[in-house]
């Protein structure tokens, strides 16, 4: 879709395209054929450092806002604390800023526009006597065992699970209310935690909202893609030589397109981004983002091109990832000429931001509070007796 939508079906084609799974189309389709404006919320906790996957949701935002939905960026500090203190209470202010800052970059790397977002820190509301009432209004509604199974997929589980685990879906649930939205947006991982959003706000009084699910991009060494895990994901601050070493090392294998996180980042976030970034060009717009991942003499309609020496057949171009990913089975593409060319796309996408992050000491700053390095032991001087 080259052109922004018009008709409610054309807004709803692009809302929720090339995601694994939608609850509640058919409450967006009534507000977009009512004219209505559609609002949806999209959060994250602010824990460990942020990290390329990032980019999958943050790329379908740009959908949505192109299809004049409002999206609210949701910088969940009280679910940091919840979720087994992922992030010291102490840090958490400073977490929230600095995400706020990787994020804004971000969304300007890509060519989202920012006036049309909002980001709203979550204990600005869910301090407040009518929230914290309606919380516990909803935890004499929700059993601990639907609870613990809501959560099962997003909360760390652990062999003695805290009792602020249990809080988690609950609060997410609300959260819908309070931001006044019709959809929440999200992982698929976050399955149980909306389905529980849709049995629960009815029981306080509150509407059903509808649930949007993007695909999870596995790890860079298979499964998921996680923070706390260093070898799986690579931070978005992450050097050229880092981003090569980790690229190198990722999983897979010649042929193999199941569980390939560099397949599967090429699908969730470079095609779309690529596609992006050259409709924007196609504009005339100037707005200092990432180039589109196509060489200067690729053929029209190029999405994705790959680098290759004449000697083993010269560059690729791919209008689709269909077609990449059909090469790669095939395997007319090899492993090593996929991770080169994966590895040059994710070094273009970065070096934006690397340069905002360079030129802005108030960014260094954010960076340096929330992720402080860790205290020298100094080690107890041996005594010696005389």
């Amino acid at each position: 879709m080259s052109h922004l939508p018009e008709t409610p079906t054309e807004k709803l084609e692009l809302i929720t395209r090339n995601l694994q799974e939608v609850i509640g189309a058919g409450l967006l389709r009534a507000k977009l054929e009512a004219q209505e404006v559609v609002r949806c919320y999209w959060g994250t906790a602010p824990t460990g450092r942020p990290h390329i996957g990032y980019f999958v949701p943050l790329t379908k935002i740009a959908d949505f806002l192109n299809a004049g939905v409002e999206v609210t960026i949701l910088l969940a500090d009280i679910h940091a604390i919840l979720d087994n203190l992922k992030a010291p209470v102490e840090l958490v202010a400073y977490r929230v800023e600095y995400y706020r800052y990787i994020l804004t970059c971000v969304f300007r790397t890509i060519g989202v526009p920012l006036h049309k977002l909002k980001f709203v820190v979550g204990s600005s509301y869910q301090l407040t006597a009518k929230y914290t009432m309606d919380n516990y209004r909803l935890c004499a509604s929700v059993s601990e065992h639907d609870a613990k199974r809501a959560g099962a997929e997003v909360v760390k589980q652990v062999e003695s699970p805290l009792l602020s685990g249990l809080l988690y879906p609950g609060l997410q649930a609300l959260d819908e209310e309070y931001l006044g939205v019709d959809f929440q947006f999200g992982g698929v991982d976050q399955r149980k935690i909306f389905v529980l959003a849709e049995e629960v706000l009815p029981k306080l009084g509150y509407r059903k909202r509808a649930h949007l699910m993007n695909r999870m991009v596995p790890g860079l060494a298979g499964g998921k893609m996680s923070s706390s895990d260093p070898n799986s994901k690579i931070d978005f601050l992450d050097s050229a030589a880092e981003v090569k070493k980790k690229i190198k090392a990722a999983f897979c294998e010649e042929g193999n397109v199941e569980d390939n996180g560099i397949l599967a980042f090429a699908q969730a976030v470079l095609f779309p981004i690529s596609r992006l970034r050259l409709s924007i060009q196609a504009s005339g717009v100037e707005d200092g983002g990432v180039k589109p991942f196509v060489l200067e003499d690729a053929p029209e309609g190029t999405v994705f091109s790959i680098s290759r020496k004449q000697e083993w057949g010269g560059p690729l171009h791919y209008q689709t990832y269909e077609d990449l990913e059909r090469d790669f089975a095939d395997r007319k593409l090899h492993p090593g000429d996929l991770k080169a060319g994966v590895q040059e796309a994710i070094g273009n996408l970065l070096m934006p931001l690397h340069k905002l992050f360079a030129e802005d000491p108030e960014f260094r700053e954010a960076e340096r509070r929330a992720y402080p390095p860790p205290e020298q032991v100094k080690k107890a001087k041996k005594v010696r007796w005389s």
